[in-house]
C-alpha cells in the first residue's frame, strides 16, 4: 500500500468515525426527545404502567402521582436530557450532564428486565425475549452505551475547552 492510499484510507475512516459520532450523539438525543413527547399520550402512559408497577425504583411513585402524570414527568426529563446532549457544540459540560442523566435513566430502565413479568417468551424462558416488553427493553443496552460514550466525549471536549481558555488567558 502506498502513502497516498494509506492517507486516503485514514481520511475515509476518520470521516466515517466522525459521521458515526454525530449519529450516535444526535440519534440518542432525537430518540430521547421523541420518546419524551410520546410520554404525553395516554397509550404511552399505559404502556409504561407494568414496567413502573413492578419496579423497585419507581413503583413508589404511583402512590404519589397517577400513571399519566408520571409519564409526563418522565417525558419532560427525557426531553431535557435530549436537549442537553444536543448542546455539545455550545456547552460540552451541559452535554455531559445530559449524557450522565441518560446513563442513570437507562441503568434504571434496564432493571425492568429483572422486575417486569413477561420479559421472557412464554414456554421458552431465558434467553428468549418476548417482543413486548423484552425486546423493547433490549435496545436500552445500546442506548446506555451511546450515553456512556457521549458523556466521555463531552467531558473530554469540556476539558479541552477549559485548557484552551486557560492558555488564551495566560498569553
Amino acid at each position: 500500500m502506498n502513502t497516498t492510499t494509506a492517507n486516503s484510507t485514514l481520511h475515509s475512516s476518520s470521516k466515517l468515525e466522525s459521521i458515526g459520532a454525530g449519529i450516535i450523539r444526535y440519534g440518542l438525543a432525537i430518540v430521547l426527545i421523541w420518546v419524551g413527547f410520546l410520554k404525553f399520550s395516554p397509550y404511552e402512559a399505559e404502556g409504561i404502567k407494568p414496567l413502573v408497577e413492578h419496579s423497585p425504583f419507581l413503583s413508589w411513585t404511583l402512590g404519589i402521582v397517577s400513571i399519566n402524570s408520571l409519564a409526563m414527568i418522565l417525558g419532560i426529563i427525557e426531553i431535557i436530557l435530549g436537549i442537553l446532549i444536543m448542546m455539545r457544540n455550545f456547552s460540552p459540560k451541559a452535554s455531559a450532564l445530559g449524557s450522565i442523566g441518560a446513563i442513570i435513566m437507562f441503568a434504571i430502565t434496564l432493571t425492568f428486565v429483572f422486575s417486569t413479568p413477561g420479559i421472557w417468551q412464554p414456554d421458552y424462558g431465558f434467553p428468549y425475549l418476548s417482543p413486548m416488553p423484552g425486546q423493547f427493553l433490549a435496545k436500552d443496552i445500546l442506548l446506555l452505551g451511546a450515553a456512556v460514550w457521549t458523556a466521555g466525549e463531552a467531558l473530554n471536549a469540556s476539558r479541552m475547552v477549559t485548557t484552551t481558555h486557560k492558555s488564551v488567558m495566560l498569553s
